[in-house]
C-alpha cells in the first residue's frame, strides 16, 4: 500500500492490461526460481515499527504528516491515521550482534522521532491498541489525507456493500457498525521480515505457522479497545472485522477473508502460494505499470514485480510471504504480521529474537508436519493465544500443555539451539530470552494493562482511567525496563482531568425504556433503582422521548389507576434536546443551563450512546 497511484477502480482496459502484468509476473518470480536467480546463500532480518502519536492530553494527536514532513528521513512514512507513524529498519545480516544492531537504530530513530514530535506537543507511544482512542478519532477527518488511503476505504466499503459490522466477544462486549476502516488505524505492530532460502520455502512457511499461536502468547499486549476488555490481543479480530471485504449472504457461501491465518498447510513453491492466493482473492487495487517485469528477467534485469506485490499487499496473512528486490537481487522473505507494538524496546528485540531462534532451530523431526499436527490444532492455538495470551491451552504434537509451560519447556530450547545455530552472541541469546521467560513469570503486557486499569476505574471515569493508563504507559516505556518489572500504576498518580468533549464524560452503561413498556411498570421501576431520567426508543432503537424523575409526581396518580392503561409514550416527554459525543463540555453545559434541563442523552449516527445529567456537570465543574 506505499504506492501513490493505486486506484479502487480502473478502466476495464486498464483493470486487464494489470492482470496481464500480474501473470507476467507470476511467470517472472517462476523463471526466477527455476534458474535460481533468487537470494539463497544470505539472511537478512528487517522490520517495521508502528507508533501510535499522542498530545499533551493523552489523547490521539493529529500531526503525523507535520511530523513526517519535519522528520525529512526516508525511514519514516505516515500511515492511515494522523495519529500513527511507521519506522521502516534497515535489513540487517544475521551476524552474531545483529539484534544489537537493530535496536541501536530503532532507539536512534525512537529518539529522532521523539525530539520532533515533541516540538509540534506530541508523544510517542508504543501499544498494540491505544488505550486513549475513542469513536472521536475514528472518524475519515482523522484519515492520512493520502489517496492509497482513500482508496482503500473506499474499496473496502464498495466490496461489502454496507457499513462495515464488527462484533468482539471478551471479558466485555463490542458490537460496533461504522462507516469507514479507521478501526483498522487502532492497530500498531512490530512487523519482522525474515529472509529465507526459496527452496525451503514449504517447510519454512509451514513452520513459521506452526510455531505462531505460542510465540503470540507470550507477546500480547491489546487488551483494551474504547474502554472494553476484549481479548489479550484484540488486534487480531478487530483488523480481521475492521477491512472483511465479504458481503453479507442468507445463502451459506464460502468466502474466503482477505485477513486470515490460513485454511491448511502450503504446498509447493511460493510461486505455487501465488496462483493459489491470485485464484481465491479477487483484484481489489490496480496501478499502471510501465515495465513488462518477464522482459526484464529474460535480459537479466531483477524486475520488482510490481503487480505481484500490489495484490500479495491487499491479502492479510499474519505470516505473509513477500517476494522483494534490492540492489539488483531478488529474495524471498516471510513477513510476521501478528506481533503488537510494544510494550517496550527490548521486549519487542526480544520477541524477534525468540521467533528468529524459534524459524532456525527446526530440526529434521519439525519437517512434514502435516503428519503430525493437524492444521485446524495450529490455527486453534492462534486464536487462543490472541484471545487468552499466556493463559491459553494449546495442542503441541499430540499434547495438550497451557502456554506458559510450552513456551518455557519446548520453545524456548528450540530458540537458544535457532540462535546458537545462528551464532548469536551468548549474551544477547541468554539477555532476549530471559525477557521472554520473565515476562511469563511476571506478567504480559495485556496482564499489566488489565490489571492496571480494573485499578485505576474504581476511582476514575472511563474516560480519566483511559488517559492515565495511556500516561502510565509512556512513563514505564521510556523507564528502561522491560514491561515484566513495571510495577502497578499509583491510582491518584495523574488525577488532572483532561476531559474535554461530552463523549468523554458521558455515561455509556444506558438503561432505557421502549415507548409501548407499560407506564406503571416503568415508573415503579425508576422508583426501585433511583433513576432520575430514562431515556425512550421505539422499537428501531432510536430515541423518541424522555421520562424525568419530575415526571413522576404528576403522571403518579394516573399510572396507578388501573383504569388508564397508559404505556410510556403516553407520558414521555416526546421532544428531547440532545447534543453529540464531539460537543465540547463547557457548550453542552451551558444548553442544559439555559434549558433547564436535567439530562442530555448523547446522539451518535443516530443512536443513543450515552448520557449526561446535572450530577456529571457538577462534578467536573467542583473538580
Amino acid at each position: 500500500m506505499g504506492e501513490l497511484n493505486i486506484r479502487s477502480q480502473s478502466s476495464r482496459e486498464h483493470r486487464l492490461t494489470y492482470i496481464n502484468h500480474l501473470l507476467d509476473d507470476i511467470k517472472s518470480l517462476e523463471y526466477m526460481l527455476k534458474h535460481n536467480r533468487i537470494e539463497s546463500d544470505i539472511i537478512r532480518l528487517g522490520a517495521e515499527q508502528e507508533c501510535c502519536l499522542v498530545n499533551n492530553k493523552w489523547r490521539p494527536a493529529s500531526n503525523a504528516k507535520e511530523i513526517h514532513e519535519a522528520l525529512d528521513n526516508h525511514h519514516f512514512t505516515t500511515e492511515l491515521a494522523k495519529y500513527n507513524i511507521e519506522i521502516n529498519l534497515d535489513p540487517f545480516e544475521l551476524v552474531p550482534s545483529v539484534f544489537q544492531k537493530i535496536k541501536t537504530q530503532l532507539d536512534s530513530l525512537l529518539k529522532k522521532a521523539h525530539k520532533v514530535s515533541e516540538e509540534f506537543g506530541s508523544k510517542i507511544v508504543l501499544a498494540g491498541i491505544l488505550p486513549s482512542i475513542s469513536m472521536n478519532e475514528l472518524n475519515l477527518d482523522y484519515m492520512t489525507p493520502e489517496p492509497r488511503y482513500f482508496a482503500l476505504n473506499e474499496m473496502i466499503l464498495k466490496s461489502r456493500g454496507a457499513d462495515v459490522r464488527m462484533q468482539l466477544n471478551g471479558v466485555d462486549e463490542l458490537a460496533i457498525s461504522h462507516s469507514s476502516m479507521m478501526f483498522e488505524a487502532c492497530n500498531t505492530s512490530f512487523q519482522m521480515h525474515l529472509q529465507i532460502n526459496p527452496n525451503d520455502f514449504e517447510s519454512a512457511y509451514n513452520w513459521a505457522q506452526a510455531i505462531a499461536g505460542p510465540v503470540l502468547a507470550a507477546a500480547v499486549n491489546a487488551p483494551l479497545l474504547l474502554g472494553k476488555e476484549l481479548w489479550s490481543e484484540t488486534r487480531i479480530a478487530l483488523f480481521q472485522q475492521s477491512i472483511d471485504t465479504r458481503k453479507l449472504s442468507r445463502a451459506h457461501l464460502n468466502q474466503q477473508a482477505r485477513v486470515s491465518f490460513g485454511e491448511d498447510w502450503v504446498n509447493g513453491s511460493i510461486v505455487d502460494h501465488y496462483r493459489n492466493e491470485v485464484s481465491r482473492f479477487p483484484i481489489i487495487l490496480t496501478r499502471e505499470i510501465e515495465k513488462n517485469s518477464f522482459e526484464e528477467v529474460l535480459k537479466g534485469i531483477t524486475p520488482k514485480l510490481e503487480a505481484l506485490n500490489l495484490h500479495n499487499g491487499t491479502v492479510y496473512r499474519w505470516n505473509r510471504p513477500c517476494y522483494g528486490a534490492s540492489k539488483g537481487k531478488a529474495h524471498i522473505r516471510i513477513e510476521n504480521r501478528y506481533i503488537p507494538a510494544g510494550p517496550t524496546v527490548n521486549d519487542e528485540i526480544a520477541n524477534m529474537a525468540f521467533w528468529v531462534g524459534l524459524m532456525h532451530g527446526r530440526t529434521k523431526a519439525h519437517e512434514q508436519l502435516w503428519e503430525k499436527m493437524a492444521f485446524k490444532d495450529v490455527k486453534s492455538n492462534f486464536l487462543k493465544a490472541a484471545t487468552h495470551g499466556a493463559e491459553a491451552v494449546m495442542v503441541w504434537m499430540g499434547k495438550q500443555l497451557n502456554a506458559k509451560d510450552l513456551i518455557v519447556q519446548e520453545f524456548i530450547p528450540i530458540a537458544k539451539q535457532g540462535l546458537e545455530k545462528l551464532k548469536i552472541d551468548s549474551a544477547d541469546i541468554t539477555l532476549f530470552l530471559g525477557i521472554i521467560c520473565d515476562r511469563l513469570n511476571s506478567h504480559t503486557g495485556a496482564q499489566w494493562i488489565v490489571k492496571n486499569y480494573r485499578k485505576l476505574k474504581k476511582t476514575q471515569t472511563l474516560d480519566q482511567a483511559s488517559l492515565n493508563l495511556t500516561k502510565g504507559i509512556y512513563d514505564h516505556q521510556w523507564s528502561g525496563k522491560t514491561v515484566s518489572e513495571w510495577t502497578t500504576l499509583d491510582k491518584d498518580l495523574h488525577s488532572e482531568n483532561h476531559a474535554s468533549r461530552v463523549g468523554h464524560i458521558m455515561t455509556r452503561t444506558i438503561i432505557t425504556a421502549n415507548q409501548s413498556d407499560s407506564a406503571r411498570l416503568t415508573v415503579e421501576f425508576m422508583k426501585w433503582n433511583n433513576i432520575h431520567h430514562l431515556p425512550v426508543l421505539n422499537d428501531s432503537g432510536s430515541l423518541v422521548g424522555l421520562i424525568t424523575w419530575s415526571l413522576l409526581d404528576t403522571y403518579w396518580d394516573d399510572v396507578h389507576d388501573i383504569e388508564n392503561l397508559l404505556c410510556v409514550e403516553d407520558i414521555m416527554i416526546k421532544e428531547v434536546v440532545t447534543v453529540e459525543p464531539s460537543t465540547p463540555i463547557p457548550e453542552a453545559f451551558s444548553i442544559a443551563k439555559k434549558l433547564k434541563i436535567g439530562c442530555l442523552p448523547i446522539i451518535q449516527n443516530e443512536q443513543l450512546v450515552g448520557i449526561i445529567t446535572n450530577r456529571d456537570i457538577a462534578r467536573i465543574e467542583n473538580a
